[in-house]
């Protein structure tokens, strides 16, 4: 008997060239197997590696000069520092890692997308990982085995240990992903995101991250009123539901995240000794500024000059416990704020060139959201785009790159990158595509 090949459905066939950002998302889900590079890492690489073929072959130039001066605008920077840094091996590691998460993961990005469904399946898959590791997290909570949190292992961190408990903020971009889809679309379709969103709130919650906390109602706040106000205010209403349930129904949790609430406002008053070493670090790294204000102390520099310029306040480090983790300290070895990072390894330069292309990305996004409101569909992966950077923006303000989730960063800003960037009828393309994919339903009817 022959075995016939049976053809993918259309649908699915047209999906095959953005499985590559598909899998380096969703191989983030698996636990990190030591401090080197992980799968999705090395994923990251080989679809670099791809793209640069397939260019080759096809011979076509993949970008346009926009896109080669916003997304090579981090290189100035980042090369000028590696001259700085203390060693060849040294430079080169920060100059690999810069260069995978904002030049090379966002321009492979650029390549592989083509159309709205090829954007929406990387944002479905954002909100999938979430949903793997808010379950992992909520488990962790429930059954007392995460990170260490007030001398009790509840903390929510999913499969990233207790070494990364920044981890879970993976569960943040789901979130914006979540509210993105359904908010840009009319009435009728999308519905099941709103419920992932909700379901999503409990293990943001559980990770007890105020500055996530901030980031995500802050970013979810601007795509709504993007959006229209009539849906801003039938999701407000959703997540206060959602809230009263989530703070109602728990005892122990009751009390630590009210306390985790208030420490927000409590951050010059009052502060805990993990915002005092915060202010410590940040302080730290304008030192190094001053000393250096152009070109920085050098890639990877931080740690080394630390002690020079941080004040006895400084703690030795913080304690890691739970999660199976024994008890340990962990070094601080970064300001945790992506901008004072640069700023005190990179100098000026450096942060010009690298937050000077997040800006002028994220004002192109939000032209083209303005756009498409008025004339056509395509609000939905707008949307998405502008709340995944918008989201990154804040989020740097407190945390730096760093762990098995950065890659996420730089897939991130490759879905900003295809909406700002895309040729100019993008609009045109995206009403394109829906008028196919509508044909083709009826087809199969």
């Amino acid at each position: 008997m022959s075995h016939v090949l049976v053809p993918l459905p259309r649908r699915a066939a047209a999906l095959v060239p953005v499985l590559p950002l598909v899998a380096v998302v969703a191989l983030t889900a698996l636990p990190p197997a030591g401090d080197g590079a992980g799968p999705a890492d090395v994923v990251s690489a080989l679809v670099v590696g791809y793209c640069v073929i397939r260019l080759l072959r096809e011979r076509r130039r993949p970008l346009s000069p926009v896109a080669v001066v916003l997304l090579g605008l981090p290189v100035v920077g980042v090369a000028l520092a590696a001259m700085g840094a203390a060693s060849p091996e040294t430079a080169l590691g920060g100059l690999s890692r810069y260069l995978q998460i904002f030049v090379l993961v966002p321009a492979a990005a650029l390549v592989l997308l083509r159309r709205t469904s090829d954007f929406l399946a990387v944002a479905w898959s954002f909100v999938g990982l979430a949903l793997w590791q808010g379950a992992v997290g909520v488990h962790q909570y429930v059954t007392g085995t995460g990170a260490s949190y007030q001398g009790e292992t509840v903390r929510a961190v999913g499969t990233f240990g207790a070494q990364d408990v920044m981890g879970l903020l993976v569960v943040s971009l789901g979130v914006v992903c979540a509210v993105g889809v359904p908010s840009g679309r009319r009435c009728g379709s999308g519905r099941p995101t709103p419920g992932c969103a909700l379901l999503l709130v409990l293990p943001l919650a559980l990770s007890f991250s105020r500055g996530a906390w901030i980031a995500t109602a802050l970013t979810c706040a601007v795509q709504l009123a993007l959006a229209g106000m009539r849906r801003a205010l039938r999701v407000g209403a959703a997540v206060v539901a959602a809230g009263v349930v989530l703070v109602g129904g728990f005892g122990v949790g009751t009390a630590m995240l009210q306390e985790r609430i208030d420490s927000i406002t409590q951050v010059a008053d009052t502060p805990d000794q993990s915002v005092i070493d915060r202010y410590t670090l940040w302080a730290a790294a304008t030192g190094m500024w001053r000393e250096h204000p152009l070109t920085g102390v050098g890639l990877k520099g931080f740690p080394e000059y630390r002690d020079g310029h941080a004040t006895l306040a400084l703690s030795s480090g913080s304690d890691i416990e739970g999660a199976g983790e024994t008890f340990h300290k962990q070094a601080l070895l970064s300001p945790h704020s992506m901008y004072l990072l640069v700023l005190s390894e990179q100098g000026l330069i450096g942060l010009l060139a690298l937050a000077g292309g997040w800006l002028a990305l994220l004002v192109c996004a939000l032209r083209r959201v303005l756009r498409v409101r008025r004339s056509g569909p395509g609000l939905d992966c707008g949307l998405v785009a502008c709340g995944l950077l918008l989201w990154l923006l804040v989020d740097f303000v407190y945390g730096d790159i760093g762990g098995p989730s950065t890659v996420l960063t730089g897939v991130a800003l490759g879905l900003t990158a295809w909406w700002a960037l895309s040729a100019d009828d993008r609009a045109g393309a995206v009403r394109r595509d829906e008028v196919a994919e509508r044909v083709e339903e009826a087809a199969t009817r």
